[in-house]
């Protein structure tokens, strides 16, 4: 794996250079820690969901969460998310309730469709098709010569998909604002990133379209910051895309039906963790002076609570009515959908009986 050339913590929290003058003003780093923080508690009650029944397979974001928490803070807030299907804590920050991502991960479309989302799209299961709508997006901000930017992420995995390299050669012909951003967290489900792709760095994939192409630390909040930073301003000022290769570790399975087990090795992981990026960002603010026991203890019992408030809140939350399935596929349902719906409807309130005559 190459060295990442954007770096300013080492594994243990420790800066490695010196910090931008921003990092004098502790308010980001504090307020990047309770995200990250709240994050993993939302993703330890989400496997926990899915191991008792409560919740569907679910795609864990161990040890992502420097990528997402940095990326979204970053982002302004007209700016549009276009997320892959392992971007809870960017949502979170973004503002979707935290009830409505478990509904989704529990089949309910409803979690899909949060008010506070604005114009964020929702989670994109197929693999790298989210880059081609990020693309969309931006050529509407350009052409209404918006100061607006895209912003998309995708696995390493992904990265080998025609979507994403069709996506970065239009970015880079059409001059469009968006950040691509790679997790690369060395494991395309069982595939390892070192046949994956014979690129140096993910991020030498850029060179073909003609955008710059960055490497960074994803554990390190801060050179994601940075890095994000300066790909929106680009964005910003019509400068074209970027595309951000964040080199990370899936601590998790691919989702909870997966068994990493299987395919990589507990040395490996043991190792992975030593570079953990909660645990790096938490040291870092020690070293500063602005976190203690104390206040470690307070924000595990307050995020605990907030995502115990929202499982209970999903978990409470009664079943879609069966009329759904038909009432967002058309403006305007045809006769023979109308039909169905209503029969479906009647039939749900005998209790789901059906005859014989109903089979014919």
């Amino acid at each position: 794996m190459s060295t990442p050339e954007y770096q300013y913590l080492n594994a243990q929290g420790q800066p490695s250079v010196a910090l931008p003058d921003w990092c004098n003003n502790p308010d980001w780093l504090l307020r990047c820690y309770h995200f990250m923080v709240l994050a993993r508690n939302f993703d330890a009650k989400a496997i926990n969901l899915q191991r008792t029944g409560q919740l569907g397979t679910y795609a864990s974001l161990l040890g992502s969460e420097a990528i997402d928490v940095a990326t979204a803070l970053s982002m302004d807030k007209s700016d549009v998310l276009v997320p892959y299907y392992r971007n809870h804590a960017c949502q979170i920050v973004r503002g979707t309730p935290i009830e409505d991502m478990y509904l989704y991960w529990g089949g309910d479309e409803r979690g899909n469709a949060s008010p506070q989302q604005n114009q964020d799209l929702p989670n994109a299961v197929p693999i790298a098709t989210q880059s081609l709508h990020a693309c969309g997006i931006a050529t509407a901000f350009k052409v209404r010569n918006q100061k607006r930017a895209a912003v998309t992420l995708i696995g390493d995995g992904g990265t080998s998909k025609g979507d994403f390299m069709e996506a970065l050669n239009i970015a880079g012909v059409w001059q469009l604002p968006v950040v691509f951003i790679i997790n690369n967290n060395q494991w395309a489900i069982s595939v390892p990133r070192e046949i994956q792709s014979a690129a140096g760095k993910l991020a030498d994939k850029a060179i073909a379209a003609g955008i710059p192409g960055y490497q960074v630390d994803g554990n390190d909040v801060i050179a994601m910051r940075e890095a994000v930073d300066s790909a929106l301003q680009q964005a910003y000022e019509g400068k074209g895309s970027t595309l951000i290769e964040a080199v990370s570790y899936r601590l998790s399975d691919h989702t909870t039906a997966d068994d990493a087990t299987r395919y990589r090795s507990s040395d490996e992981l043991k190792d992975a963790w030593e570079k953990d990026p909660v645990t790096r960002l938490r040291n870092l603010l020690v070293h500063l002076g602005h976190w203690d026991e104390t206040k470690e203890q307070a924000l595990q019992h307050e995020t605990t609570q907030l995502v115990q408030k929202a499982a209970d809140k999903y978990i409470d939350t009664p079943p879609q009515p069966i009329e759904s399935m038909f009432d967002y596929l058309y403006a305007e349902l045809p006769t023979h959908l109308i039909e169905q719906r209503d029969w479906a409807v009647v039939k749900a309130m005998q209790g789901g009986s059906h005859t014989e005559e109903d089979q014919l």
